[in-house]
């Protein structure tokens, strides 16, 4: 039943997506889902991304790696002066990697970020964005998709990086703190795609990521 619903929604959510200049697909599970995302990134563009539990699930930098595209991956860097250089360096790439915090029904992506390289290079840099979110990112609407990106995705992704200050990371959810190491300083809402197609979008049906 789980499965008929995502399916029905997606199809649905695929439709506002499109509306709004997003290159949109659905694909039913992880496994069409790495398939389709290998096909819509070109063999000869370098690539990159940012945190993504979404993407580490389809185990696509691996597949690209093995393909023979060029990553550049900040995780690699042997100093903190190398790692800033990748950051930027990422947002010059051919296509970087994604997942959405949230999506709304009628297709507005909703992401938050702390540094903002991930934002950032949705907005505006590589050729290409590949954003792959499963479907229980999706909300009804824009107030419940910014909610779930600060009251569900945010205060888990805080537990990915320690801290003294940040009161999500103990307390499990948002304080709307002003802490100087806050993971929610950037929130991004897309409402459209530009230009059009730039933002490709495979809305996957399963539960992914955070």
């Amino acid at each position: 039943m789980k499965k008929q619903m995502y399916e029905k929604a997606g199809q649905e959510l695929v439709k506002a997506l499109k509306k709004r200049y997003f290159d949109a697909y659905y694909a039913q599970d992880k496994t069409e889902a790495l398939k389709l995302a290998l096909e819509l990134i070109p063999k000869d563009h370098s690539v990159s991304w940012g945190g993504s539990y979404t993407i580490d699930e389809l185990g696509l930098k691996e597949a690209l790696a093995e393909r023979g595209n060029i990553l550049i991956d900040r995780e690699k860097a042997n100093n903190a002066e190398e790692k800033n250089k990748l950051v930027h360096e990422a947002l010059g790439c051919g296509t970087f990697l994604m997942s959405a915090n949230a999506i709304s029904a009628d297709g507005k992506i909703v992401n938050i970020d702390g540094t903002g390289n991930r934002v950032a290079a949705l907005i505006y840099g590589p050729k290409s964005v590949l954003v792959v979110a499963g479907m229980n990112k999706v909300r009804p609407d824009i107030d419940c998709a910014i909610k779930r990106a600060r009251n569900t995705a945010a205060p888990m992704n805080s537990q990915r990086f320690p801290s003294s200050k940040r009161p999500c990371y103990f307390t499990g959810k948002c304080s709307d703190c002003l802490c100087e190491d806050s993971i929610c300083a950037q929130m991004v809402i897309t409402r459209l795609c530009k230009p059009a197609g730039r933002i490709k979008v495979i809305i996957v049906g399963e539960d992914m990521g955070m």
